[in-house]
């Protein structure tokens, strides 16, 4: 198990000293690049208690604008959960007031002269991948929202399975604001959660969205009070940690694909799911919970 620092009082203390970043951050803006004393395992926090991974992105100085860096941190903490069968389910949060700016682009390796196919490339490794792995994660993700979640940082609180939001927070989909089409898998993701025609309205305005419009339009699961995010965060958690873990994965996969498929592959792929589901332990204490009629006890296996 990994040292937790309190994650019941999610999100933690931010630090003060020379390790902070050291400008505010406009939503979705390119911000200065880290302080040589920074380092990733104190920009991304990590703690896993009752069987939960929590992720906290730690840079409130400058909205949690995500980093190189950070980007691959929470990718390798992402697939770690996936293999590690004590995690049972992940909460993606962040510190201050900002859940995330979006990219933090001059936080990236240094490049040659720029080429055709070097910002395809660019996206497809970068805010690509990091929504893919939340996608693919074979635990259920719970994205705790803040504060501010704009442009790629909207994007990695949708990608989550499920979305709690403080009703100080607000998403951007800040892209038409800089000229720019959106990335990090904006076009995708937005019209499988509210249809095209809302999407194309944020995604063509740019315009703020509240916590309680958000939830209105389905982007949300529920919102919170702030002071209750960390809390209500913690419980939905742990009421997934005690679940079947396994039949949780294969469901998340079932329904992610479902989107992108006709009813026939969909349906072969949930008898196959089922399939394999009740090979597993907890399917079969499932049943035999249920024929001596008692409370089942899952143990993730």
């Amino acid at each position: 198990m990994t040292p937790s620092p309190s994650p019941g009082s999610v999100p933690p203390a931010v630090p003060d000293g020379p390790g902070e970043a050291t400008r505010r951050a406009e939503p979705g803006a390119c911000v200065d690049s880290l302080d040589p004393v920074d380092t990733v395992d104190s920009l991304v926090l990590h703690a896993t208690d009752n069987g939960v991974s929590w992720l906290t992105l730690n840079r409130p100085d400058v909205m949690n604008a995500v980093t190189w860096d950070q980007r691959e941190r929470l990718i390798g903490r992402l697939a770690d959960a996936s293999a590690d069968p004590d995690v049972r389910a992940v909460v993606l949060t962040a510190t201050g007031k900002g859940f995330c700016a979006g990219a933090d682009l001059r936080g990236a390796p240094p490049a040659g002269e720029r080429v055709a196919g070097d910002v395809a490339r660019m996206i497809r490794n970068g805010a690509q991948r990091l929504i893919t792995a939340v996608l693919d994660c074979e635990k259920p993700v719970i994205a705790a929202v803040n504060g501010t979640a704009a442009g790629l940082g909207a994007h990695l609180a949708l990608a989550c399975d499920l979305v709690l939001a403080a009703e100080s927070a607000r998403f951007i989909e800040v892209f038409v604001r800089r000229g720019l089409v959106p990335d990090g898998g904006g076009a995708y993701l937005l019209p499988r959660l509210i249809g095209p025609q809302r999407a194309k309205e944020l995604l063509f305005f740019g315009d703020a969205l509240s916590a309680a419009e958000a939830e209105r339009l389905g982007l949300v699961n529920r919102v919170v009070p702030d002071g209750e995010l960390a809390k209500t965060a913690r419980e939905w958690a742990e009421r997934l940690a005690a679940g079947p873990t396994r039949a949780l994965a294969l469901t998340k996969q079932l329904v992610n694909a479902s989107l992108d498929t006709d009813r026939n592959t969909a349906f072969a792929a949930e008898a196959t799911a089922q399939e394999i589901n009740m090979t597993t332990a907890d399917a079969q204490e499932g049943v035999a919970s249920f024929v001596a009629r008692r409370r089942p006890e899952f143990r993730g296996r």
